[in-house]
């Protein structure tokens, strides 16, 4: 039996970033025609990724991926699902679940977000904030930071990066460190994957900045960001025949 795929993102209580990650969930189902695909949620949006486990189960699978919709490894994908995924082990004698890496700052991932400031308007003293959610975890946070470098050196105009919590730079610090070096535009990069309540917070303090500014879409149902789930699955399934073998 095909073990299934459960896609799992954060959750939401903004209803439109629970329609996206289903809307991402169908485009990984028709680029991966027979496998069997499911969207669930850590919190606060249904369904939860432990009832759909253990209804696979119930239903007679006996190995299952998972797959995290998250652009970092920080607390959720470190701490928060390995310790439901245990949960449900617990529950289930014999169930192997097998969890994934994380989407992260992946090749195709990064050109999603680039190719969203195409629309942006062409300013002489424009400068780019990347943003992203923020982490209490430094290495998930560097990650962006190394990012903004890398965009910086193949845009050839200011990038900084740009957080909604946790640590800094927050968007306002973000957007002086750029005025400071002669940036009178801002473009928003998106580093999320669906909208919701923090990217609404970073638009309304980047056009606080900048009542101007450029607010670029996340990256949301794109066939690339499919394209990475399947990868990431694909890589979890080779793991696991390994195992077996």
């Amino acid at each position: 039996m095909t073990p299934p795929l459960v896609a799992v993102a954060h959750g939401s209580r903004d209803p439109r970033s629970a329609a996206t990650v289903r809307a991402l969930v169908d485009v990984v189902r028709a680029q991966a025609p027979g496998l069997p695909v499911h969207e669930s949620f850590l919190d606060l949006s249904a369904p939860l990724v432990t009832d759909v486990l253990r209804e696979l189960y119930a239903a007679g699978h006996r190995t299952a991926v998972v797959v995290p919709l998250l652009l970092g490894s920080a607390f959720h994908a470190r701490v928060d699902l390995p310790a439901l995924v245990d949960q449900v082990v617990s529950e289930c004698p014999g169930f192997r679940i097998e969890v994934s890496d994380v989407l992260g700052a992946d090749p195709a991932l990064e050109k999603v977000a680039l190719d969203r400031l195409v629309s942006a308007p062409h300013r002489r003293g424009t400068g780019v904030l990347l943003s992203a959610v923020g982490s209490s975890n430094a290495s998930a946070n560097a990650v962006v930071a190394s990012l903004a470098a890398r965009w910086e050196e193949r845009l050839g105009i200011p990038v900084s990066e740009a957080f909604a919590s946790a640590t800094q730079p927050d968007i306002p610090a973000a957007a002086d460190r750029l005025r400071s070096r002669g940036v009178r535009h801002l473009v928003v990069a998106s580093w999320f994957l669906a909208p919701g309540l923090l990217p609404d917070r970073i638009a309304r303090l980047a056009r606080e900045a900048d009542p101007g500014a450029f607010i670029a879409e996340p990256l949301a149902d794109d066939p690339r960001v499919a394209d990475v789930v399947i990868s990431r699955y694909a890589t979890a399934v080779s793991g696991l025949l390994r195992q077996y073998a």
